[in-house]
């Protein structure tokens, strides 16, 4: 399958991507997660991408799960096969996660070893997707590695529980994604390495400006990876411009904070003035890499879903007009999926619904107000510059009641 980008993007076949929830993590209840399986995607997989053309969309993220594919020392890409066959069979485009938070057991983190491991790892999956698929393969090493290293290492949310020790494991996994980028390289030169975290904005609470500083550094260490993986800060560890591809940059209502941890809602009307719209955001990312980028994750949960699209389009399409180039959103999740640590409780979040049937099955509903809606911000992120604006409010206002 030959990649055809789409006209609003350079990289991917189409600007609006489905992003597949494919944790595989051990949770706070000692669980081993497979979101993969629990939204019945790995049995569902030919028909939720034929789903995918009926919103324009034809690129797709998904998770190669290490913890099924490397099984004592052997590989086995049973769980993967599928996926490659339903991306080309549907033709669409893949953006292949290697861990997405999960690692076979028998590796620990904190050891030397798992640097090695999961170049192997890499190397390996390159090479099987290589033997199957002729185009330039994209992949993000490791999902949300700032992420990651707050929670599983500072917070203990997860496996292995790490309290304090965020910035070890950062750094062992930034060794471990320059390592993977090497072994994929050496397999596909061609391959495309997207990096992916959240982008956040933290200011101090207003009646304690004596925090300015904390807040500052809480905010300034979403840039931390990237640095690191650029080289910029922390050379030992052998990062290098070249490993700072593509970046993906995800952005949740959860993600502006008052120092240390209230949500500044954005919600309210009117808004709190110390929101940072996320075109800002956006431009100052640009700004500090020179790469392209993409949002990588982005939605809301129940009724909110189609106003939370509708603002990030919005802001999108701004960013977009200042010259960042924006290569693409990606709806995530776009099955709805279960809570890590509630398997009963669900989110509400996808394009898609999930209606649990008599025999288990879980039947795609099409969530009709966040679908409209979507339909309407991908007018209006295609539509050209210069329109004026009074035009594009009535092109984009929601339909009469």
């Amino acid at each position: 399958m030959t990649a055809v980008p789409s006209e609003l993007s350079r990289l991917f076949q189409s600007f609006w991507i489905a992003g597949f929830e494919s944790a595989c993590h051990i949770n706070g209840r000692g669980e081993r997660l497979d979101m993969v399986a629990a939204t019945q995607h790995d049995v569902a997989v030919f028909e939720d991408y034929a789903r995918l053309h009926e919103m324009g969309i034809s690129t797709a993220r998904e998770g190669i799960r290490w913890p099924l594919i490397e099984r004592t020392n052997r590989f086995d890409f049973s769980s993967l096969e599928p996926f490659l066959d339903a991306a080309r069979r549907q033709r669409v485009q893949v953006i292949w996660n290697l861990c997405h938070y999960g690692w076979p057991e028998d590796v620990d983190v904190f050891a030397p070893h798992f640097v090695d491991r999961f170049a192997r790892f890499c190397g390996a999956v390159a090479r099987f997707i290589a033997d199957h698929d002729d185009a330039a393969p994209f992949y993000v090493p490791i999902n949300e590695i700032s992420f990651l290293s707050w929670a599983a290492g500072q917070a203990g949310l997860f496996y292995p529980y790490g309290k304090g020790l965020g910035g070890v494991i950062k750094e062992q996994l930034v060794r471990a994604a320059i390592a993977g980028i090497e072994a994929i390289w050496a397999i596909s030169p061609q391959a495309r390495i997207v990096h992916v975290d959240p982008v956040i904005h933290v200011i101090p609470p207003r009646d304690q400006p004596g925090l300015a500083e904390s807040a500052g550094i809480q905010r300034e260490s979403q840039f931390e990876a990237w640095d690191m993986l650029s080289g910029r800060i922390r050379p030992d560890l052998g990062g290098d411009p070249r490993y700072l591809d593509v970046l993906g940059v995800n952005f949740y209502h959860a993600n502006q904070w008052e120092y240390p941890d209230t949500r500044i809602p954005w919600e309210d009307a009117p808004r709190d003035a110390r929101w940072m719209p996320l075109h800002r955001l956006l431009v100052e990312v640009h700004e500090r890499y020179r790469r392209p980028l993409f949002i990588a994750e982005t939605s809301h949960f129940g009724a909110g879903r189609p106003a939370w699209i509708r603002q990030v389009a919005a802001e999108v399409r701004e960013a977009r007009g200042l010259g960042i180039p924006v290569e693409g959103v990606c709806i995530y999740p776009i099955l709805d999926r279960p809570d890590w640590e509630d398997p009963e409780q669900w989110h509400n979040s996808g394009l898609w619904d999930l209606v649990r049937e008599p025999d288990g099955a879980l039947r795609r509903v099409l969530n009709a107000e966040y679908a409209a809606e979507l339909r309407r911000c991908q007018v209006l992120v295609a539509e050209p510059f210069g329109v004026p604006r009074r035009r594009r409010r009535r092109e984009t206002a929601p339909p009469p009641s």
